[in-house]
Formats: structure tokens, sequence, C-alpha cells
């Protein structure tokens, strides 16, 4: 495939929002010659669409369901004309975010407004990506461990039946193997600390299979994009074996916080004329004001041969 130009220039990471608010897990899709940008909100999805992808206007929130809230982490897959968003919720007299869940709704537009069809998986199950191979549907999302030697949330695979069911038990595909990737220490008991690993989105290149993730929490020095690797001709994405890059035992991230931006993580994904961009949310060091200030930029990166490397931001 022939490349086009990247239309990045230089520190241009931000993108140009009209409207809303913050946009907290940026999910964006392409679809009918526009952008779609999902957004997580306490009182919904947040939808944002483009013509460009660096110019997006706030259309409102295009789903909710009555009696929930804290609406994490959407992403959206078309399926013969069908749009099929999978999120997580908890309900609206809920205090516990470990009762978040993962659920569907479905739409007949990119612009909604999606309607609840059904739970998918039992709590606490958040962050999905759902993506399509030749061998049929497949649900990475993130779950939590109590009993692990590095306790807290890791990153699972699980084969759909169908866009509304899982099948089997799925494995897990990325757990915590660094002091880095501590959440929160002595979170729960004296002595335990916790982990995160969460914010999967899922990618091939020829025989590469890319698993981008953000580990650590937001608000700590570490938080970081990072990615797992692994290699196979195979659509099975269960037959697969992924690694951190470049090894369990390294720090190595992607994109952290640098001079003008912290908070930096949970990305989508997107390939335009050839070029690769991530989406992903961040604070500018700088912010002003009170609640969240998360807001989606954009960084280029390159992909090649098991290794993916920053090439815009």
């Amino acid at each position: 495939m022939r490349m086009g130009k990247s239309f990045l220039k230089g520190n241009d990471m931000k993108l140009n929002m009209i409207g809303g608010s913050s946009q907290g897990d940026p999910y964006v899709i392409a679809s009918k010659g526009k952008y779609y940008m999902y957004v997580t909100g306490r009182d919904g999805v947040g939808l944002y669409v483009s013509s460009d992808l660096k110019t997006f206007e706030y259309r409102g929130i295009c789903f909710s369901k009555e009696g929930e809230k804290e609406y994490w982490a959407p992403s959206v897959i078309e399926l013969d004309g069908t749009y099929y968003m999978y999120l997580s919720y908890m309900g609206s007299e809920e205090n516990d975010t470990h009762k978040e869940h993962l659920i569907l709704a479905t739409s007949v537009s990119p612009e909604g407004p999606f309607v609840y069809h059904n739970d998918l998986v039992e709590p606490f199950s958040i962050d999905a990506h759902v993506v399509q191979s030749g061998k049929g549907l497949y649900l990475f999302y993130s779950a939590n461990d109590y009993e692990a030697k590095r306790a807290g949330t890791l990153i699972k695979l699980i084969k759909l039946k169908n866009p509304f069911e899982t099948e089997g038990e799925g494995k897990v595909v990325v757990r915590a193997t660094l002091d880095e990737e501590i959440f929160m220490k002595d979170r729960f008991k004296k002595g335990q600390h916790w982990h995160t690993l969460e914010g999967a989105f899922y990618f091939r290149k020829g025989d590469y299979h890319y698993l981008m993730y953000s580990g650590n929490c937001y608000q700590n020095e570490n938080y970081y994009i990072g990615y797992a690797v692994a290699k196979g001709n195979t659509d099975d994405l269960l037959e697969l074996s992924f690694h951190k890059y470049p090894n369990e035992d390294t720090y190595c991230p992607l994109i952290k916080k640098n001079e003008f931006e912290s908070g930096t993580g949970h990305n989508s994904l997107l390939v335009k004329d050839g070029h690769y961009y991530v989406i992903y949310h961040g604070r500018d060091n700088n912010a002003q004001g009170k609640g969240d200030t998360r807001t989606a930029r954009i960084a280029e990166i390159k992909a090649d041969e098991g290794r993916l490397e920053v090439v815009g931001r």
C-alpha cells in the first residue's frame, strides 16, 4: 500500500475539540466518510464527530440507560451495517467501581442512539476491545486477579460466539510484572500492592500481533502506554502467546508523561493513508480547573517487525 503524507506536524498532538468537556478513553472509528469518537462519561457515552481527524465536534450523549452511571471506555465495531458498542457501567446507587461490568448496546448508525442489548461479562469487567479475524470475533478486556503474585487488574481474551455471547473460558494474555505497574500500595490489605493493566487495543500487521495497553494509575509518575507482541500466521487469537516489549522485566513506555502533558493513556488506533495514529487521553501539565480534565490527543507510530515507535508526538 502506498503511503500518503502524515497530517501531523511537529508537536501537534492535541486535537481541536468543539464543545464537550473531556474525552477520557477516546475510541475512534472511521465510517461513512467521517470519524466518530466515543468517550467515557458519568451520565452516558459522549460522542464527537470529525471530517478530518483533526477537529471534532461534540454531538452529545449517544448512549445511556436509566438506573446506571459511570459509562466507561466505550468501543464500537461495525458488522453488516449494525454498530455494536461494548462498554461497562454500574448501578446508579452503587459506590464501588468494582461493580462495573461489560454490556452491549447497538445502533443502526455510528451516531446512535445506541440501545441496550444485553449484559456480556460479570463484574468486574471493563475496557473492551472486540476485533474480527478470519476465525470470528474476539474480546479483549480487563478483569481482577486478587490471588496473583502481583495482584491487580490484568488483560484477558475470550472468543465470542456471536456479537452478543462469549464462548469458552478464555485466557489471561497480559498481566503485571513490574513495580512500575503498581496502581496503589497496600490497596486492599497490608503488604499486597495493587497493579493495573487496562485499556487493551489489538491490531495486526503481517504476522505480528500487537496488544497495546495502559499500566499504573493516571495520577502516578509511571503511568504509561505499553504493548505486548505475538508472532504467528494464525487468525485464531487464542493460539497466540503475547509477550511485553522488550521483555517482561523491563519498563519501556511507548507513551508517557513529558514536559507538556501527563496522565497519558488508554488509546485506540486508526490507519489513515498508510500511517498509524494512536488516539489517547492526557492532561496538559498546566491545566486549570476541577473535575475530569482529560482531553484527546494524537500521535503517529510506526510498526516494524514486532516493534512500535512514536514518530510524531
